[in-house]
């Protein structure tokens, strides 16, 4: 059940260096090993590759913390690897996952990507799922991926990004997400789409 807080009232946009004060709390609370604001300062200075973005209320309220979501991936020619997807823990099973990977999607299509890889921790099994459902297949297997647990990492892909037959659906999952949000209008790299 989506909350009636989050309805009208979002917004996706580039991610700023303003923002990181309100990532770190997401940060620390959604991965063992915790990403550190620096680390993020340089992606967005520092790294060509990489490309950022921010779920946020399109106005500050106090019943919303100031970024409800964040994800980055790295556009490497024809592919963007996720680098990182996560949603505020208060703010969870509100589609707002959802909604931030297919942004990603359709900002990657943009710039030229035909797929999207992540890795995905061996035994989260509810992320395998989410990514399973919008068509990400498993690739291969990264063993001992993850240094702070030594746990497996799964490869997945979804391909096929530039033809109609993967993209349409996904394109409208993505009309009915930015409907539901009542979004100002999708920001990709700086330009409204």
């Amino acid at each position: 059940m989506l909350s009636p807080a989050l309805q009208r009232k979002l917004t996706f946009q580039p991610m700023q260096l303003g923002h990181l004060s309100a990532i770190a709390p997401i940060e620390e609370a959604s991965f063992p090993t915790p990403r550190s604001s620096d680390l993020y300062r340089r992606e967005l200075t520092d790294n060509e590759l990489a490309r950022y973005w921010v779920i946020a209320p399109a106005a500050m309220e106090r019943s919303l913390p100031p970024i409800l979501a964040y994800a980055g991936y790295w556009l490497m020619g024809e592919e963007a690897h996720i680098v990182v997807i996560a949603t505020h823990p208060t703010w969870r099973r509100q589609e707002l996952g959802r909604w931030l990977l297919l942004e990603l999607a359709a900002a990657a299509r943009l710039q030229g990507a035909f797929q999207l890889t992540l890795e995905v921790r061996e035994n989260n099994q509810a992320a395998r799922a989410f990514y399973a459902e919008l068509g990400f297949v498993a690739v291969g297997l990264r063993t001992r991926y993850y240094t702070d647990t030594g746990e497996n990492a799964h490869l997945l892909t979804l391909f096929g990004l530039e033809r109609g037959a993967v993209w349409r659906p996904l394109a409208r999952q993505l009309t009915e997400l930015r409907d539901y949000f009542a979004a100002d209008p999708t920001v990709v790299d700086g330009q409204p789409q």
